[in-house]
């Protein structure tokens, strides 16, 4: 690299380790002088962390990094910067390719390098490795990462299904891999695909499209606008090769005992759903819908800008002013609801229908904001931090059990 270059980075991710493996090989061999970096966790359970630096030849070195915090994704962070930057200062690497351990989610790591490597590191793209045939029972598979043995922290509360789904939505490009244990892909598995992530490019692992591709250029800050609960760049409606994606759009809020009593319906009617939707107890409040596998994650991400004061607009991103204003309502400006879920087999009437019964009837919606407030609420253990078992994510009590 010249002086005045940046070491490109791409980052690859996926629950698919065959997969992921498969890509980044694939990436040694199209691009010459590129290495690839790979921290593996499982030995976090000793205190450390197990790094390797690799090229087209073999394994170059090796090291352990210390844990940090008690977090396995600490001492990734922590030992990332100093490689990648030791790599661009010795001029001789023209790729840097971050391998991500298997639950690791990217957005995090594109977030560091973004940030810690300014001036001298970029991250191009963000490419999550995937078996076409393995897509949706991992997404349907509502088992906690550390009962898969695939933990980040003793803290990770994750699951298997939205871990895998957050990885899938982040990527800039989706490299499909043939199947190695057994099963192979048909158009369902394809389409699924296509409706969970249809910006993202898609090309096969070890293809010369996917050496470009790799090399495109990635911004995060539109990444994670696009991720965002209050902007999200969610899915279209679409319906092929028995998959659906049927996207529900209203204005009026939700009765916060009929969602409730709904969540259990909603969160199992679809591999995958998520968006942003409003309560009418908690009109000022933007809340946050993110379910795989079964399970369900609502969170308050915040006040909808309608709920704000007009000197406080300035102090707003201009990617949230501008969604805000794509779907503002004379009456309720931002407030809205927008879920999306996508499945094989998906019953959209019904799935609509009851969606439309949890929102609050013509007699309990005229009454206004205020009148609203008195509801009886019902989300407080999920929403409230004085109620909340779980510090990072709230999920459905039948989760707990």
């Amino acid at each position: 690299m010249g002086d005045n270059q940046k070491l490109p980075v791409v980052i690859v991710a996926g629950l698919h380790s065959d997969a992921r493996r498969e890509v980044v090989e694939g990436l040694l061999r199209g691009v010459p002088h590129s290495v690839a970096l790979h921290h593996d966790l499982t030995t976090a359970g000793n205190g450390t962390v197990r790094r390797t630096v690799r090229d087209a030849s073999g394994e170059q070195s090796c090291g352990d990094a210390p844990l940090v915090n008690d977090c396995a994704c600490c001492a990734l962070r922590e030992d990332l910067i100093p490689e990648l930057e030791r790599l661009a200062a010795g001029g001789l690497t023209a790729l840097a390719v971050l391998e991500l351990w298997d639950s690791v989610e990217p957005k995090a790591m594109a977030e560091v390098i973004a940030v810690h490597g300014q001036g001298w590191a970029e991250v191009k793209s963000v490419i999550t490795a995937v078996d076409p045939a393995l897509v949706l029972p991992y997404l349907v598979n509502g088992d906690d990462l550390a009962e898969a043995g695939l933990a980040a922290a003793a803290s990770d509360q994750r699951t298997v299904g939205d871990t895998w789904a957050r990885q899938l939505e982040y990527a800039s490009v989706i490299a499909l891999v043939e199947s190695g244990e057994g099963e192979e892909a048909d158009d369902e598995d394809r389409a699924l695909i296509g409706q969970l992530h249809p910006t993202a490019r898609q090309a096969a692992a070890g293809s010369d499209a996917l050496t470009v591709l790799a090399l495109a250029g990635f911004d995060v800050e539109a990444a994670n606008a696009a991720q965002h609960p209050a902007c999200a760049l969610l899915p279209q409606d679409a319906d092929e090769a028995g998959v659906s994606t049927l996207v529900w759009r209203r204005h009026r809020p939700f009765h916060p005992e009929r969602l409730y009593a709904a969540l259990e319906d909603l969160s199992c009617a679809a591999a995958r759903s998520r968006g942003r939707f409003w309560l009418a107890d908690r009109p000022d409040t933007l809340l946050s819908w993110d379910a795989a596998g079964g399970a369900l994650c609502v969170e308050n991400t915040g006040p909808w800008l309608a709920s704000l004061p007009d000197a406080a607009w300035d102090m707003v991103p201009p990617f949230r002013q501008a969604a805000a204003a794509l779907d503002w309502h004379p009456v309720h400006g931002d407030c809205c609801q927008h879920l999306v879920f996508v499945s094989p087999g998906l019953d959209r009437d019904g799935l609509t229908a009851l969606l439309d019964s949890c929102l609050l009837t013509d007699d309990e919606y005229k009454p206004g904001r205020e009148a609203w407030r008195s509801l009886r609420p019902a989300f407080d253990s999920l929403l409230d931090p004085v109620h909340r078992p779980r510090p990072r994510t709230a999920r459905m009590p039948s989760e707990e059990n």
